[in-house]
């Protein structure tokens, strides 16, 4: 049997079923979020205190940001809101084409005024 894979970095795939972050627990426990738990996502940009210098965990109760070394490097993290207190950070390597996938794959009404894009 083989799955679709509609966007893949080295720590996030987007497969049929549903957003597989690598990384996500310690110390690297595989989290799997079907596309019909996420109500919306959010794009933040990142700085030095606002994300991009943590490479993995939180500074912020609200917020788990997956392992990725290369954070540093990027400016624009996605959270996605699971209906949780705390929600996933986190920094695809192409945030656009990743937001896309997410649009296109998460239930109808999910998401609405929020496109991915802020």
């Amino acid at each position: 049997m083989t799955t679709t894979t509609f966007y893949q970095d080295r720590w996030i795939t987007c497969t049929e079923d549903g957003v597989r972050i690598r990384g996500y627990y310690f110390p690297w426990g595989t989290k799997t979020i079907p596309y019909t738990a996420i109500r919306s996502v959010r794009r933040v940009e990142m700085g030095m205190l606002t994300g991009q210098g943590r490479i993995w965990g939180t500074g912020h109760p609200r917020y788990w940001a997956s392992l990725d070394p290369g954070r540093m490097s990027k400016s624009t993290a996605l959270i996605l809101d699971l209906g949780r207190f705390v929600r996933p950070f986190l920094t695809p390597d192409d945030p656009d084409a990743m937001a896309a996938v997410l649009r296109a794959r998460m239930p109808p009404g999910a998401g609405e005024g929020d496109d991915g894009r802020r």
